[in-house]
């Protein structure tokens, strides 16, 4: 007896010490098992707490730590870093009364430490490799710089908390513990969305209530983004986009361009999926967070495509960036000239290679394109249900194409890919295998259609559905959840996919 309680002592021992190290193959992810453990007992903890404020609130920033640590190892330093870093000098603005100056100088300080984390972990192996094209191979070594998951986001997210100070938006926090929580809050920590400082600190005080509604919502979105995230997307991803993309020059045209059809869906549906996670985990520990997504593929514009898609980054980059350079208040080509810096810096942000450049500069130029038609042509500023129908089914068609030609560029891992796909597509076509690729992908297909139907519901259907999820009883909410969970079960690989924005 004594010996059999020794070896299931030292199992639960070990047990612990694994889910307190870090494991970089293994980071902690909303679509694990280990999450679903986890959150149940956080959440038992939580409620007991709901009624003492400053110790949930406490709680809550531990397990975010937590949470980070065990995506990021020791670099969670770096989210407690930024949290001190800008508190401090968000009061110091606020303090500095009408002193202009002191208070261009403090924001710019906060600016240079948030870019100067960004630029060093995202950005230094990228101007190391620009220096020895430049200046022959060699010129400078390679460092060993380890990206820590997430850092475009609360970096981005940090930097709004001082700038909307500077602007009177807001006002200061008076306790670094409400700060942190903002910042480190885990359900957005990772891959956003965005959350602004004015949207979020109202709520972070107030008294814990989450109604039968929010419960229902979040348990609705949870459910829609597992669909999305650990279903459709990493199905597609696995069993044909990889492959498409891996070895484009093995494949036809026609492949070639289903491949980046079925990329255009796997990136949004992972996205989108995280962001539903994160907002349904969100209602259900009773905060509120933007919606991220809004159908994106239904834009008859390239405007409105960034009206929808990863809309607190766009917004970000328009409030933050593009009004800064100064919007469209210089002048027509200055206007064009933002949008495009906007766009390349927003392409940057998404990762340090050219083809980022390349994928941000295209939707600049699309953006300067459609303002300059739209300044030509009055007439076609209506947009939506105003539009004629023909002419929306065009602009659709010709806006759904440039932005997978756009993905095409962001997925790629060199040009040489992107050429060779280009090639296949307008050289070798080949519509001839259709029949043959239907049969032989039907689950690809199945899925492919499954996530395009499911994004082209009309808004008043899709609306109902997540309201009669969100009315439902307990009972049949929790049981959607486990027959959700058990078809990931049913289709997932050996290893848990991490989010395609973590790398971000």
């Amino acid at each position: 007896m004594i010996g059999e309680f020794d070896i299931s002592f030292d199992g639960l021992l070990a047990r612990v010490q694994e889910l307190l190290q870090y494991d970089a193959q293994a980071p902690l992810i909303f679509n694990s098992g280990l999450f679903l453990f986890l959150f149940v007992g956080f959440t038992s903890i939580y409620l007991l707490l709901r009624r003492t404020t400053t110790l949930r609130i406490l709680y809550v920033i531990l397990f975010s730590i937590y949470f980070y640590y065990k995506s990021s190892g020791i670099y969670f330093l770096l989210l407690i870093f930024a949290a001190v870093s800008d508190y401090l000098i968000g009061n110091a603005i606020a303090a500095s009364g009408k002193n202009q100056p002191r208070k261009k100088r403090l924001v710019a300080l906060s600016a240079a430490i948030n870019l100067g984390m960004l630029g060093y972990f995202k950005y230094t192996n990228f101007l190391i490799d620009i220096s020895n094209q430049l200046f022959g191979a060699g010129f400078l070594e390679f460092q060993n710089i380890f990206l820590p998951v997430g850092i475009s986001f609360f970096v981005f997210q940090s930097m709004s908390y001082t700038i909307d100070i500077y602007r009177g938006e807001i006002k200061p926090l008076e306790r670094w513990i409400d700060y942190m929580f903002y910042l480190s809050f885990f359900p957005q920590l990772v891959a956003g969305p965005i959350v602004r400082a004015r949207d979020f600190i109202p709520q972070i005080r107030k008294p814990l209530m989450v109604s039968e509604r929010m419960f229902g919502a979040g348990i609705g979105f949870i459910i829609i983004g597992l669909i999305k995230k650990a279903i459709i997307s990493d199905y597609i991803s696995l069993n044909f986009v990889d492959r498409i993309f891996d070895e484009p020059a093995l494949y036809s045209g026609f492949e070639c361009l289903m491949g980046i059809y079925g990329y255009a869906l796997q990136i949004y549906c992972d996205f989108s999926g995280y962001s539903d996670m994160a907002i349904g985990i969100a209602l259900l520990l009773g905060f509120r967070f933007p919606k991220n997504f809004d159908a994106p593929y239904k834009s008859a514009t390239i405007t409105e495509f960034w009206r929808r898609w990863h809309i607190s980054l766009s917004s970000w980059l328009r409030d933050y960036l593009y009004i800064s350079l100064g919007g469209n208040r210089k002048g027509k080509v200055r206007t064009y000239v933002n949008l495009l810096l906007t766009m390349v810096l927003g392409g940057l942000w998404h990762g340090a290679a050219i083809r980022f450049v390349l994928w941000g500069a295209l939707h600049g130029v699309m953006l300067a394109l459609h303002k300059m038609w739209l300044a030509i042509c009055p007439w076609a500023k209506k947009s939506g249900e105003e539009m004629n129908i023909v002419l929306r089914l065009g602009g659709w068609l010709f806006t759904f194409n440039v932005v997978c030609l756009g993905w095409l560029l962001f997925r790629a891992e060199d040009m040489q890919t992107v050429e060779v796909m280009l090639y296949q597509i307008f050289h070798n076509f080949n519509s001839g295998i259709i029949p043959q690729f239907i049969e032989g992908y039907k689950a690809v297909v199945a899925l492919i259609v499954l996530g395009y139907g499911m994004h082209f519901l009309p808004a008043k259907i899709d609306a109902d559905l997540q309201n009669k999820v969100g009315h439902a009883s307990l009972w049949w909410q929790v049981a959607l959840l486990v027959l959700t969970a058990w078809c990931v079960m049913q289709i997932k690989s050996s290893d848990i996919q991490p989010f395609i924005y973590f790398q971000f």
